[in-house]
């Protein structure tokens, strides 16, 4: 692989892991920032670790594709360079596409909690499994179907 192509692909990993959002209990987004929550509270009844799937935007592919073209392009001579491109941007859309995802999947936690009303709920979010433990008191904040819990 030519060292600009290597620049190429490196900056791309760099782009797609800078564009991940975190998923924990104390990160809230821009919209969510002055929007009215229910708070309830809860025992931890369980926690076990899961894995939470990578995004998988169009961001990964038409990256990929754009690398592999170039790169397909610069193989090939003459007509051979557009079939090459062709190629390369297919196998360069796919990769990307798998690139982005295995570089943004994370580790979560499913945390299991008995409402105080007796109701039992479960939230995954990103979580150091160690954070929260079978008899802890927490919060359950939730606005517009998604729900957090914190201490």
């Amino acid at each position: 692989m030519k060292p600009s192509a290597l620049l190429i692909l490196l900056t791309f990993i760099s782009l797609v892991a800078g564009c991940v959002s975190s998923k924990s209990g104390d990160v809230y987004r821009r919209d969510q920032v002055g929007r009215e929550q229910t708070v309830r509270m809860a025992t931890i009844e369980s926690v076990r670790e899961v894995l939470m799937e990578g995004t998988r935007s169009p961001i990964g592919t038409v990256a990929g594709a754009a690398i592999g073209g170039i790169a397909g392009h610069t193989m090939g001579g003459g007509r051979g360079s557009d079939v090459m491109a062709i190629v390369g941007a297919v196998a360069g859309g796919l990769a990307g596409a798998a690139i982005e995802e295995g570089v943004t999947r994370r580790m979560a936690v499913e945390i299991t909690a008995r409402l105080d009303n007796g109701k039992i709920i479960a939230v995954v979010q990103e979580a150091a499994p160690y954070e929260f433990r079978p008899g802890d008191r927490v919060r359950i904040v939730s606005s517009y179907g998604e729900s957090r819990i914190s201490r």
